[in-house]
């Protein structure tokens, strides 16, 4: 009996770009994969959390020291409810946790979805992911030191005469944690750019052209993310619009390829 000749069809893994070979897996094992994923990432909260747990108090006392500076002098921060005093340090310690985990969540990711790249998307892939990471704690730094002073000497020097600002630390907790991730995720626009280009949905060419359409839309979530004060509506809006123009030069930088095919093919469309 003559062996069957080795080909794609044959092949237990697919042919990939330049011949390069991908590994198959069952839905099982990516499953497995998955859930071991997850727990390594909820460990690594876990541990930090168990580590600043004992120091909470400190931990809140510094999350609301951008508040209490502006307070008006005699004025502090109140507890409206019978448990607040405990549980909003405990959920304070536990999102600055997640915060501080979050590099270790996003090399989890990147662990799952690795096997699935060829090599030149993995070299492409891994500036992205560092990239991602600090950006992020580059947005929550921006709305801690420059934000969050700016808004609330705002909001207690609109404060009625006679009004004395106490506010709850719980309701205060709540509000930081919406700007934290507002402006987290704010500053991954130079990221979703590059992401947007290198799949091919949008041509760089369009992105540029489309400027103007940001501009709106960066001040419309600035709107929506952000307390209704024109301050903190500003001070989103116009980093996410330098941030799209970063975008922009990190794609040309990164992206040749594309940037050199859009330019061939306005050129043919020319001639």
């Amino acid at each position: 009996m003559t062996e069957p000749k080795a080909g794609p069809e044959n092949d237990s893994e697919p042919a990939g770009k330049n011949g390069e070979m991908l590994e198959e897996a069952s839905l099982i094992s990516h499953l497995v994969d998955l859930r071991n994923r997850l727990l390594r990432a909820s460990l690594a909260v876990i541990i930090i959390f168990l580590c600043l747990f004992p120091f909470s108090e400190e931990i809140f006392t510094l999350v609301a020291q951008p508040l209490m500076k502006q307070l008006p002098e005699g004025a502090t921060m109140i507890a409206t409810q019978v448990a607040s005093p405990f549980l909003t340090p405990f959920k304070t310690t536990l999102w600055v946790a997640v915060f501080m985990a979050m590099p270790v969540v996003i090399y989890q990711v990147w662990a799952f979805v690795a096997p699935g790249l060829y090599k030149k998307e993995k070299r492409f892939a891994i500036p992205l992911v560092v990239s991602s990471i600090l950006l992020f704690y580059c947005g929550l730094m921006f709305a801690y030191f420059v934000v969050f002073p700016l808004m609330f000497a705002f909001f207690n020097a609109v404060a009625p005469e006679g009004v004395t600002v106490m506010t709850d630390i719980n309701h205060y907790l709540d509000f930081v944690l919406v700007i934290f991730f507002a402006f987290g995720l704010a500053f991954e626009v130079p990221i979703a750019t590059v992401m947007l280009v290198w799949s091919g949905l949008i041509s760089l060419e369009k992105l540029g052209a489309s400027r103007a359409y940001v501009f709106l839309g960066a001040f419309v979530a600035g709107m929506l993310l952000t307390p209704p004060d024109i301050i903190s509506q500003t001070l989103l809006a116009v980093p996410i619009y330098f941030l799209y123009e970063v975008g922009l030069i990190m794609a040309r930088v990164m992206l040749p390829a594309k940037n050199g095919g859009e330019q061939s093919t306005e050129t043919k469309s020319a001639d």
